[in-house]
């Protein structure tokens, strides 16, 4: 079973930037698809990023783009994701999540693995 490990989040003032990372324990990401999602208090989890497993093909919520910038790198079986004008209403916990299909999911439902979340506070 494949362990997905988020990491990097934490506090930042507006106009901040923070790397988050996602770690693959047991498998590379090869033939798979990564996603980033957030959830904020109150609100569902939302789509934020994703990428397949070469990082030749990318997509992003419309409320990101611009500012946010996925990555992987299967030397390291670590997807980043680059978060830059970083704004209050960023604030969540983060999730990566991953998929063995070609075709990248944007939902929720397209991804069957999860990791813990990591929590990210964007302060005004």
């Amino acid at each position: 079973q494949v362990q997905l490990v988020e990491s990097g989040g934490g506090l930042v003032q507006a106009g901040g930037s923070l790397r988050l990372s996602c770690a693959a324990s047991g498998r590379t990401f090869s033939n798979y698809a990564t996603g980033w999602f957030r959830q904020a208090p109150g609100k569902e989890r939302e789509f934020v990023a994703a990428t397949n497993w070469n990082g030749r093909s990318t997509y992003y919520a419309d409320s990101v783009k611009g500012r946010f910038t996925i990555s992987i790198d299967n030397a390291k079986n670590t997807v980043y994701l680059q978060m830059n004008s970083l704004k209050p209403e960023d604030t969540a916990v983060y999730y990566c999540a991953n998929e063995k299909t070609s075709v990248v999911p944007r939902t929720t439902t397209g991804f069957g693995s999860w990791g813990q979340g990591t929590q990210v506070t964007v302060s005004a």
